[in-house]
Parts: structure tokens; C-alpha cells; sequence
């Protein structure tokens, strides 16, 4: 059974409590992937939300607490789509069909915005400790969710032996993150592409010689 949500002070929240909490939320994580952290302020938060400030203080006392919310928030969103795309895959073609979606979710923002955690931890992580540990976390079970499929792709003798899932799982990541990052510079995704290929071509140099690319 899971447990109710609970405020910033631990105590437990009704059904509209908590419909209330995720309005403040849904709100900031909006503003804050749109001005960023810094630049946004309760106030909007409030207005944005629709809720009155003693509503906004009773969830959150203090915009740190807000922020970890959001940090939660958007570390769901993108790990769900994310385990979604990458928990069947076992194969090269799975592995492209992932790069392919990957890519065209940037192509159809034109490469804008970024990535909704990488972006986060730019701007936290040299600030806040607390969200910097939490998105390290995050970042962890993305690359987990990649080294599950490249050990899968091994133990199905797709890639060979000396194949290492978790040093995979890191290059790939970060080309994914490079690539969001140069993307959103250029307004443009063609800098995805580049990233994603190279590093698909990368996991390729490990085909077992039987493997069909």
C-alpha cells in the first residue's frame, strides 16, 4: 500500500491536499524549465498555480524544498519514458529504434529545452548539494537502464565477452546529454544525430562477427 504524500513538515496530506501539492509542482517545474531555478520565484509559483501563499507555504516552507520536488518530478517523467523505450531492448535494432526516439522527440522541439534532468543538474549542482546528489542518483539509474540492455545484448551473444555494459552505458549517456546540450545551443537537433551515431558506431566496434548490423 502506498503511503499518503506528506507536506514539507511530514504531515500527511487529504486527497485535495495533495492534488494541491502536485498543482505547485506541475507549476513550478514548468516555470523553472522555462526562466530556470534562479529566476523563478514562489510568487509566480503562486500565480502560475492558482494557490494563495498560505497554501504554497503549508507544501513548501522554503523554495529548496520546492525545488527537490521538482528535481523528483522531472527525474519521473524522464526515467519512466526512458524505461519505457529501453527495458525491451536486446538487439542493435532495439538499440536504434531507442536512438530514433530519443531523436525524434528532440527534432520535434527543434533541439530546444534540453534534457529536463540534464539541464537541473546544470544549473544545481555546483549550489545545491542535496539536488546534486539526488540527479547524480537519477543519472545512475539512467545509465543502469542502458547497461541492462547492453548486458542483455551480451548475454545473447550479440556483443562480445569483454563487452562492459556499465562503461557503455556511461559514453552512451553522455553523448545523449552532450547531444541535448548542442542541440539546444543550435536550436537545431542535427547535433543529437552526430552524438547518438557516434556513439551507436562506438557500441558496434563490440559486435560479436555473427551479429547482422
Amino acid at each position: 500500500m502506498v503511503d499518503p504524500p506528506v507536506n514539507s513538515e511530514g504531515t500527511r496530506l487529504t486527497a485535495r491536499g495533495a492534488a494541491t501539492r502536485e498543482r505547485i509542482v506541475l507549476a513550478a517545474a514548468e516555470l523553472m524549465a522555462a526562466k530556470g531555478v534562479a529566476a523563478t520565484t514562489l510568487d509566480e509559483v503562486r500565480i502560475a498555480s492558482g494557490t494563495s501563499k498560505s497554501q504554497l507555504y503549508h507544501h513548501f516552507s522554503a523554495k529548496d524544498a520546492l525545488v527537490r520536488e521538482v528535481v523528483t518530478y522531472q527525474a519521473q517523467v524522464v526515467l519512466e519514458r526512458q524505461y519505457q523505450l529501453l527495458r525491451g531492448v536486446s538487439s542493435f535494432a532495439g538499440l536504434r529504434r531507442w536512438r530514433d526516439a530519443v531523436l525524434q522527440r528532440n527534432v520535434l522541439r527543434s533541439g530546444a529545452h534540453g534534457c529536463e534532468i540534464g539541464t537541473l543538474a546544470a544549473e544545481l549542482s555546483d549550489t545545491d548539494e542535496a539536488a546534486r546528489q539526488a540527479l547524480a542518483g537519477h543519472f545512475a539509474t539512467w545509465e543502469q537502464l542502458l547497461a541492462d540492455g547492453f548486458r542483455r545484448m551480451r548475454d545473447n551473444g550479440t556483443l562480445r565477452a569483454d563487452a562492459d555494459p556499465a562503461t557503455l552505458s556511461v559514453a552512451v549517456l553522455a553523448a545523449v546529454q552532450g547531444g541535448y546540450l548542442l542541440a539546444q545551443a543550435a536550436h537545431d537537433a542535427e547535433p543529437m544525430r552526430v552524438a547518438l551515431d557516434m556513439a551507436l558506431t562506438h557500441v558496434e566496434t563490440f559486435a560479436t562477427p555473427t551479429t547482422g548490423l
